[in-house]
């Protein structure tokens, strides 16, 4: 892990939008543990918000810590509310993480990935600028907005070559074109109003507290309860996994350390067929909770999502050379970790699967 004490001593007021998913979370409790900063929460609290893991640590690190952060539920689509936040947090540093995220979502309800991923943006941005114009010099100089983005802006690799800070914007899902939207206005205000910006795209993440919705987290559900484990197509689509504290790393060294201006991909250089990593799955789940069968008779193929992106993968040399950053876990070692996390936590899973009203049911088959 690297050490950010030096980069975000006691005066330092971090605003995290989306801290209740997966990757804010995990930045949160980073920042709680690792520095003296004031950590700004800011989430609507949609369907796959969690703050459970926020409130383990805060009940465990003393009350120094609990007063500094400050939770603030906002929908970034409401632009009053947006300005209020802004100035009530008063923040140094903007992690944007809020986004709605789902592919397959998006197919069934892409308006949702426009409000939230474009509106909200935008909303955030104009708020950001004012709150920045009327900084003082000091602060004002050392002040980065930073926007977390996909490697799916790009588009679909075919089987070679790898995408990279000079790849053209290529989306093919609702999803990935309100991304790569609310990029696009992130370094027009960049390069117009001089708001001094940071932006990454990374590529999948994995790892513990990430909602169950999502393909590692369903895979060990299904398989857990006998049910059928489902393959888009013919499972022969490529991912490259980011172990989601490597992506921590990578994103508070591009936060603190990164050009102004200037764009980073971040990658786990972990590429995997969706097959390959159902069937890596269920090799684990044999060894630690052995059943008559193996979990690998439950995987069945099923009717591909509409514009399946072929294969995702990164070419991270720019983060690694200019600011040293290199995934600590590789593939193999970061999914058993994984794969023993949910193990140890279902009744967590089971608990936020109810709360969110998402029973696993297959969705984004409208097209």
């Amino acid at each position: 892990m690297i050490n950010y004490s030096a980069s975000f001593d006691n005066t330092r007021r971090i605003l995290v939008t989306g801290g209740a998913g997966f990757i804010g979370g995990a930045i949160i409790r980073r920042l709680l543990k690792e520095t003296h900063a004031s950590i700004f929460n800011l989430d609507k609290y949609g369907y796959a918000s969690d703050l459970t893991s926020i409130d383990l640590l805060l009940s465990n690190i003393g009350k120094k810590s609990i007063d500094r952060y400050h939770f603030m539920r906002v929908d970034l689509s409401d632009h009053e509310k947006t300005l209020e936040a802004i100035r009530y947090a008063n923040p140094d540093l903007v992690l944007h993480l809020a986004a709605e995220s789902h592919v397959d979502r998006s197919i069934d309800s892409p308006k949702v990935f426009l409000e939230s991923n474009v509106i909200g943006t935008f909303n955030l941005l104009q708020a950001v600028l004012l709150h920045w114009e009327g900084m003082p010099n000091d602060r004002k100089n050392n002040f980065r907005f930073h926007h977390i983005s996909t490697d799916e802006v790009f588009g679909s690799l075919g089987e070679q070559g790898y995408f990279s800070e000079n790849t053209s914007y290529d989306p093919r899902s609702p999803y990935s074109a309100s991304k790569a939207a609310s990029d696009h206005f992130v370094n027009a205000w960049h390069h117009t109003y001089g708001l001094p910006i940071i932006l990454t795209n990374c590529s999948n993440n994995y790892g513990p507290w990430q909602f169950p919705e999502k393909l590692i987290p369903v895979v060990i559900l299904k398989a857990l309860a006998g049910d059928k484990i489902p393959l888009y197509g013919d499972g022969e689509n490529v991912r490259d996994w980011l172990y989601v504290e490597d992506h921590v790393d990578a994103l508070l060294l591009a936060a603190t350390q990164g050009i102004e201006g200037r764009n980073y991909c971040i990658g786990g250089y972990g590429e995997c067929t969706n097959k390959k990593l159902v069937e890596l799955i269920c090799d684990l789940l044999d060894e630690r909770i052995p059943v008559k069968h193996s979990y690998k008779d439950l995987i069945t193929k099923v009717i591909d999502r509409p514009g399946h992106d072929l294969r995702y993968a990164i070419n991270s040399s720019r983060i690694t050379n200019e600011l040293g950053w290199k995934p600590l876990h590789d593939f193999n070692s970061g999914l058993k970790k994984t794969v023993d996390w949910y193990l140890a936590n279902r009744d967590w899973c089971y608990k936020t699967l109810d709360g969110s009203g998402y029973g696993g049911e297959r969705i984004g088959l409208k097209a």
